[in-house]
């Protein structure tokens, strides 16, 4: 009996890899003026606060919200010294709160721009 071995080939290969990278100095916390954090979030508001509070100390405005897909609403404490809270959540709820689905954290850009126009100055 006559065993035949199968014949090995082998193949060889010329492989290339093409590499794209970016990368980009991150701020903490990653977002600068406002986060919503959705109902039922992993992260939690507890722990969000907690780790805020060590990343920058006094800097936002926790805000607890009744709604059904928004938990709580962190805010830049400087965007509250331009303006009110209220119209900052009315800003929100009519624009931002419809999209959020539930666990979400979601980060808002929220620049404000002010203009005062016909400004009349007394002399003193």
């Amino acid at each position: 009996m006559v065993k035949i071995q199968p014949k090995t080939f082998m193949i060889e290969r010329n492989i290339k890899y093409s590499i794209n990278l970016n990368f980009e100095e991150i701020k903490l916390p990653p977002f600068q003026d406002i986060l919503i954090v959705g109902k039922n979030c992993s992260q939690g508001k507890i722990g969000l606060s907690k780790s805020f509070e060590m990343l920058v100390p006094n800097g936002f405005e926790i805000l607890d919200i009744t709604d059904e897909r928004v938990e709580t609403v962190f805010v830049n404490k400087h965007i509250l010294k331009k303006m009110p809270v209220d119209k900052v959540l009315h800003i929100l709820n009519q624009n931002v709160f419809p999209f959020v689905s539930e666990g979400e954290l979601i980060r808002v850009d929220f620049k404000i721009n002010i203009s005062i126009e016909n400004l009349e100055v007394n002399s003193i």
